[in-house]
């Protein structure tokens, strides 16, 4: 079986518009947001083993912070400039070169590329993964990363900040 966990950037501030957007950081609410999706990603549960974070740096600032909020427990991540991409067809053959040593993926990183890979893994109907928010898809039969386009998944966990802070 595989499992990957998809965490969306939080949300980005727009304050500094001579910025190019790979380099946007986060504003106050997605700071927030960070810390508040922390604890609640991890009781999912989320295994935080192979992580795999967007070169954006809101995608950076998002895992950085919510590894912060999980100390004392080390969270450790790769940067991957293909990840930050915007369409899920760049993230499935992202997904079919994974390693099949191991099992479980997290990935930081952007939309409408999460939503239209958790939509077309799982046949789900989700309209938006908002920012800072979070899905685990887990396999019903799929052994290997190659094969990861046509084998279905279940939607098993969806949280939002919304909901959680409910």
């Amino acid at each position: 079986m595989k499992t990957i966990y998809l965490i969306r950037h939080a949300k980005s501030s727009w304050d500094y518009p001579h910025l190019a957007d790979i380099e946007r950081p986060l504003n106050e609410r997605g700071i927030r947001s960070c810390d508040l999706m922390a604890q609640p990603i991890l009781n999912s549960p989320c295994c935080f083993k192979q992580v795999y974070c967007s070169s954006a740096v809101r995608a950076k600032l998002t895992i950085s912070l919510i590894a912060r909020a999980l100390e004392p427990m080390q969270v450790d991540w790769l940067e991957d400039d293909s990840l930050y991409c915007f369409e899920h067809l760049s993230l499935l053959s992202w997904l079919a070169g994974l390693d099949d040593a191991f099992d479980e993926v997290v990935l930081v990183g952007h939309n409408p590329a999460f939503t239209d890979l958790c939509n077309a893994l799982t046949c789900e109907n989700i309209v938006n993964i908002p920012t800072c928010g979070y899905a685990k898809l887990v396999s019903v039969s799929c052994s290997n990363w190659q094969s990861v386009a046509d084998t279905p998944f279940m939607l098993e966990s969806f949280l939002t900040p919304k909901k959680v802070k409910n």
